[in-house]
């Protein structure tokens, strides 16, 4: 068979959405079916483990069929299945690791263990078919926050990282203590459109390198908002989500540029959930413009939690016949690049 020709199923569980994807040769989505379960999780401000494993349950074979159907194929048609396998919660990741090592036996095709964080990178190919490595790619998540040299599909360099906690999760914890609705980095995003940026001069971490931290950042905000209720006065939640919103991009975007010049990329590639936010993209489109610098960036769809992303970084692991066997399990501390 071609490579052209490879029929990939994805699984994608890590977190709150149960995925699955059919993808033809590397770049051809067939299906991209999601279930999410972010109403599920709002009450509670945030992603319940327990009540994620069990929807998943209930949710992955039904989803895997949809997704089989929506490409017009068969089960039998499938010639090789990926999945997740860290990092992300682990009785979540098990649901889809296991589903995957049963059909992967069943149907006789190999098991290909993804990792969720370069899934997200191989997003970009999804969207942008053209793009190719070399390319500096800044990756922003819930969980991580990131600078790789991706040298070419299966091999990746790392830059720089959080030293403590990842943009996505001071979006988020920022969002709760402002009362805002779960998911927070929507939210923060949506607020910030309509508040003055340079209103509170938040800090920016100098860190060495290209490394990031937001735990301080995220500390000044909260020593902000405290000491505004304490002493009585009123906090403009919108220019409040503005300045911090700007701080953490400011960080992002300072630091990519910097790295694709020193290291002579004329390539950046932005990916992960927080690459939705809509302020993060333009301000990084723009400086690479600026800078003469080819700009890539994943549709709405493909920057959260997808299986076809997954099924892609597994159509070109394939490519190196690096398979998995049946004593594949779960890593939910799973490190990047691991």
């Amino acid at each position: 068979m071609q490579a052209e020709e490879i029929l990939t199923l994805g699984i994608e569980t890590s977190c709150d959405e149960t995925a699955a994807s059919v993808i033809k040769g590397g770049r051809e989505i067939l299906s991209n079916i999601i279930s999410t379960q972010i109403p599920l999780h709002q009450k509670f401000g945030g992603v319940v483990p327990e009540i994620a494993s069990r929807k998943h349950i209930l949710n992955i074979m039904p989803v895997i069929d949809e997704a089989v159907r929506s490409a017009d194929m068969e089960l039998k048609d499938i010639n090789q299945i990926a999945v997740t396998y860290g990092p992300g919660l682990v009785g979540a990741l098990l649901v889809g690791v296991s589903a995957a090592k049963t059909l992967s036996f069943a149907l006789d095709v190999p098991l290909i263990a993804v990792n969720h964080l370069e899934g997200h990178i191989f997003a970009n190919f999804l969207t942008h078919t053209e793009l190719e490595p070399p390319f500096l790619a800044l990756i922003v998540s819930g969980g991580h926050t990131a600078l790789i040299k991706m040298n070419n599909y299966n091999n990746f360099e790392m830059l720089g990282q959080t030293r403590d906690d990842a943009a996505g999760e001071a979006f988020d914890k920022i969002a709760r203590v402002m009362g805002l609705p779960y998911p927070g980095g929507p939210e923060i995003d949506k607020l910030a459109k309509i508040g003055n940026a340079e209103a509170v001069d938040f800090p920016i971490a100098k860190v060495d390198d290209y490394d990031f931290s937001f735990s301080g950042l995220k500390s000044a905000v909260l020593n902000y908002l405290n000491s505004a209720k304490m002493k009585g006065e009123d906090i403009n939640n919108a220019d409040v989500a503005a300045s911090f919103q700007k701080a953490v991009i400011d960080a992002l975007v300072e630091k990519t540029i910097h790295a694709a010049g020193e290291f002579n990329f004329n390539k950046i590639v932005l990916a992960g959930g927080v690459a939705a936010n809509s302020a993060l993209e333009s301000t990084l489109r723009s400086k690479c413009e600026q800078k003469g610098f080819n700009f890539y960036y994943p549709s709405k769809i493909l920057c959260t939690d997808n299986a076809a992303m997954i099924a892609c970084r597994g159509y070109y692991q394939s490519l190196k016949k690096d398979f998995a066997d049946d004593r594949l399990n779960a890593v939910p501390g799973l490190g990047l690049l691991a």
